[in-house]
């Protein structure tokens, strides 16, 4: 009876045991499903940082390496130098023709200063010619009025020379038959001879004053003939001034060569622009450099990421923002921090499912797949604080996601 009774509380204790491992498998396999969804996890992960390859402006040997292969350098320290030498004489030479513009640009100032000045002195000889032009043109007129009174003149004297020549022809006859004297005869030949001589002189006067005439007549023409030459010369003059505009032009050029050569010049010396790890280095110094052909490559050392391939069903419970734990394979021991920075919202399509996509209509093979394997979607986590030492490019990785 005992034994029935014994065996009987074994079989309740055996079920109730069998039921809590039951219950707790149950509990355990909740929980870790639990988080496995709330928490994503994957292995699928590589650690990977911005990269830059350093190629050089300007062209020439390299004269001095100033860094190793897979350095560490700070921002602003130098790398390598380039032979500098055709570059300074380049910009010595563009420093050297903006100078020489410089100077002829003062040369044609002074030289335009003289232009103007003979268009001032030939202005003031059209003045001077006008002025002449126009006592030659008084001296003109008072020389046809001394013509005219010069001829009035030879009229008189003619008129009186006529009379008293009539007159001693009328007495000489009467002489004769003693109807004169000869006293009246002597006087009347007196006045005819005085006449003549007056008429002789009035003509004279005449032909001094129609030469006077003729005289201020080709000075006149003269005066005019020099101020048509002082209006030529003035013209010619104000077309002889030339402006600075083409030379001033020039000087955007000539400060854009200095420019350009002072660019080249500092681009012989090349400096880190961030702080970051030198890699693939595979020249030495006396090699020659060549606008933009890389030299070698720089590893952003600030910022690094790990790159974690999630599926499909787990990218709801990953969010930009959250936390999350990054492990490398080289430290498996050590966790770093992080926050997810974004989520991939494209990859390649599978041509076993898709197709070919093209211009005409989608190429879908008619494959038959008993398992359908779930995308996965690269997450981007930002590491905080990341060693300089311990971080690689392409350094496998596991990440957890710890929400929020």
């Amino acid at each position: 009876m005992t034994s029935s009774a014994d065996t009987k509380r074994g079989r309740v204790l055996g079920g109730m045991v069998s039921a809590a491992i039951v219950i707790g498998a149950t509990a355990m396999g909740l929980t870790v499903l639990y988080h496995v969804s709330s928490y994503p996890r994957t292995d699928d992960a590589e650690i990977l940082a911005n990269f830059i390859g350093i190629a050089p402006q300007v062209e020439g040997p390299i004269l001095r390496l100033h860094v190793r292969d897979n350095q560490l350098v700070k921002q602003g320290e130098l790398l390598y130098e380039i032979d500098d030498r055709p570059y300074r004489y380049a910009l010595e030479k563009a420093v050297s023709d903006q100078a020489a513009l410089e100077g002829q640009i003062v040369d044609e100032q002074r030289r335009i200063a003289a232009l103007v000045s003979a268009v001032s002195a030939s202005k003031a000889n059209i003045q001077s010619s006008e002025a002449d032009v126009t006592r030659s043109s008084s001296t003109v007129d008072q020389a046809r009025a001394d013509v005219t009174n010069a001829e009035q003149g030879v009229s008189r004297a003619e008129a009186e020379w006529t009379y008293a020549n009539n007159n001693l022809h009328r007495l000489e006859p009467l002489l004769v038959k003693q109807f004169v004297t000869v006293d009246q005869v002597d006087r009347a030949r007196t006045s005819e001879i005085a006449q003549d001589q007056s008429l002789k002189q009035a003509k004279s006067q005449l032909r001094l004053a129609q030469a006077g005439l003729q005289s201020t007549l080709a000075q006149e023409e003269r005066s005019r003939a020099m101020l048509v030459q002082s209006k030529a010369q003035h013209e010619q003059a104000q077309n002889a001034v030339t402006t600075l505009e083409p030379l001033v032009n020039q000087r955007g050029a000539r400060a854009s060569a200095i420019e350009t050569a002072r660019y080249n010049l500092n681009n012989c010396r090349v400096y880190a622009p961030f702080a970051a790890r030198v890699t693939n280095l595979t020249i030495s110094e006396g090699a020659y450099a060549h606008i933009g052909q890389q030299v070698f490559t720089l590893i952003d050392a600030r910022t690094w990421w790990a790159v974690a391939n999630f599926r499909e069903g787990q990218l709801q419970h990953v969010v930009p923002g959250m936390r999350a734990e990054v492990y490398v394979m080289s430290k498996p021991d050590i966790h770093f921090k992080g926050v997810v920075d974004s989520i991939g919202f494209g990859v390649t399509p599978d041509a076993d499912v898709v197709g070919k996509l093209g211009a005409d209509l989608p190429d879908v093979q008619r494959t038959l797949n008993w398992v359908h394997l779930a995308t996965r979607y690269p997450v981007r986590v930002r590491v905080e604080d990341p060693p300089a030492e311990l971080f690689r490019v392409s350094e496998s990785a596991v990440v957890v996601i710890r929400g929020r």
